[in-house]
């Protein structure tokens, strides 16, 4: 299954450079954690000056529980800590819901969902 999610960084060039920084080569803990829960690929984008970020998430349906990873976090320590320095970095959309990070996008597009378009 693919999720495409939002968030926004804080309008800090340093801060920016300082998260962007931290994606070159996140903690192996914290990858490890996800390949855990059945992610099995993940990308976030950022477009220039914009502070929405997008992450697309790919993940084994065998495997992955969006909820069984929600507490799997919240006991695993490392990934406590990993969430906390990314908050430094990171802000709530005007859309999030309070308490929340990443929000769902809404696909409105799927060029798989088109038709063919031949006579």
């Amino acid at each position: 299954m693919r999720t495409v999610l939002a968030l926004d960084l804080k309008d800090d060039p340093a801060l920016i450079a300082e998260y962007e920084q931290h994606h070159q080569r996140i903690w192996p803990e914290i990858a490890a954690h996800l390949r855990r829960q059945g992610v099995t690929g993940m990308e976030i984008h950022r477009l220039g000056t914009r502070m929405v970020m997008v992450m697309v998430m790919e993940t084994d349906d065998a495997v992955f529980d969006a909820a069984a990873m929600a507490a799997a976090s919240e006991r695993d320590p490392k990934v406590q800590a990993w969430e906390a320095l990314m908050w430094r970095f990171q802000a709530a959309t005007p859309w999030t819901p309070a308490g929340e990070k990443w929000v769902p996008m809404t696909r409105i597009f799927d060029l798989s969902a088109q038709e063919d378009g031949k006579d």
